[in-house]
């Protein structure tokens, strides 16, 4: 007699709640395994690109550069050049570029080499007079040691290879990812107008379309706008320097306005270093250690002006980035590709930052407590489904 009623009841259609549930479940599910992927790929990622950084580092240094140089290629190719000679041209005047920054930097650093003894003891000489004067200090500290029963123990330390036998088995690799590095550039800047034409014809749809080419656009816009004014706002503070070292009397001022505007390319540890070196210098080469401090002094002055005022001000709220999302780049990527891992570091955040605000950025918080990880219109998809049902019932 139960047959009737189960049968009515196999029969029901399903309601448009219990199908939306069924929905965001199938959604969360699928977000989830989306979130491990990328969990296990971010762990992953370290060791794959520092074993093969061989390839990928030019591969990405390749890129960032293509993004940088397009803009000049196309606009050399505008003037009537062909797409070959414009490519090349914008190659060679980046190449151009860097050997001259490094002309600035190396040469007068050549001759002071020599001097870099005499530094060094008068930098001795005054870490021995601050020595001196916080003797009490360094008494309170054995006095500690000999109370928790902690006894100086003999230390063997292993001779490693020196610095000349390391540069030594370095170059050739430097040498040959520097030669792979130009040459995928030259390349890829040749092939941008065939890959424009791939991303814009050679898609599904018309909205896949202009999707890709905004992304295309926004990723080459935001990239290359930003290292051009951050490389105009560093040109600047390498000048300010450069006079400010001469005013000062340091030696070799075009030296350290070169290495001022080089390593404010890298955020936050850039500066510091600076710092470190003009105080070892200005301690190294000075009578006293206040007058040893100044150069420093002026120099952090300087950053913190420009930190703080300058370039917020140029760059304006589009470049704006969470200073921890920066650290974390800077950490990853130095810890993957070591100094050339610091310089690309903020280019690569600022392409997926590109990417995701045109994709969507996965709400990673929002997902632990329940809500989807990708912003979606499932109410609408709902609401569309129920529409459709009317109609055809």
């Amino acid at each position: 007699m139960s047959t009737a009623p189960d049968k009515k009841r196999a029969e029901r259609p399903i309601r448009p709640s219990r199908r939306m549930a069924f929905a965001e479940q199938e959604l969360r599910l699928i977000s989830a395994l989306v979130l491990l992927i990328g969990l296990g790929l971010f762990l992953a990622l370290p060791f794959v690109l520092s074993i093969g950084s061989v390839v990928f580092l030019p591969l990405t240094t390749a890129i960032i550069l293509t993004i940088l140089l397009s803009p000049l290629a196309d606009r050399l190719s505008g003037w009537g050049l062909p797409n070959v000679v414009a490519s090349l041209l914008a190659l060679l005047f980046f190449l151009l570029i860097v050997m001259f920054a490094f002309a600035v930097i190396l040469q007068p650093a050549a001759t002071l080499i020599d001097e870099l003894p005499q530094m060094a003891e008068q930098v001795g000489q005054r870490f021995a007079e601050l020595q001196e004067q916080f003797a009490w200090l360094a008494a309170a500290n054995e006095r500690f040691a000999e109370m928790m029963g902690q006894s100086g123990g003999q230390q063997v330390v292993l001779a490693g290879p020196s610095v000349f036998q390391q540069l030594a088995v370095a170059t050739p690799s430097v040498i040959l990812e520097i030669l792979l590095t130009f040459l995928m550039a030259f390349f890829m800047i040749e092939a941008r107008v065939r890959l424009r034409r791939h991303l814009l014809f050679d898609r599904a749809s018309y909205g896949t379309s202009i999707k890709a080419a905004r992304v295309m656009r926004e990723v080459q816009d935001r990239v290359a706008a930003y290292i051009l004014t951050v490389a105009w706002i560093n040109l600047g503070v390498g000048v300010i320097v450069a006079l400010g070292a001469w005013l000062l009397g340091v030696e070799a001022p075009l030296m350290w306005g070169g290495l001022a505007a080089l390593l404010n390319f890298i955020p936050y540890i850039g500066p510091l270093a600076m710092m470190a070196l003009l105080t070892l210098f200005g301690i190294g080469t000075a009578d006293t250690l206040l007058i040893g401090l100044i150069p420093a002094a002026a120099y952090l002055g300087l950053h913190t002006v420009e930190s703080n005022i300058v370039t917020p001000s140029i760059l304006g709220a589009r470049f704006t980035m969470n200073p921890v999302m920066i650290l974390i780049a800077f950490s990853y990527f130095s810890w993957i590709w070591g100094v050339f891992g610091a310089l690309l570091s903020v280019p690569i955040l600022l392409m997926l930052t590109a990417f995701f605000d045109h994709v969507g950025r996965p709400n990673l918080v929002g997902f632990v407590f329940g809500e989807p990880l990708f912003a979606t219109k499932l109410m609408a998809l709902g609401a569309d489904d129920d529409s459709a049902q009317s109609t055809h019932g």
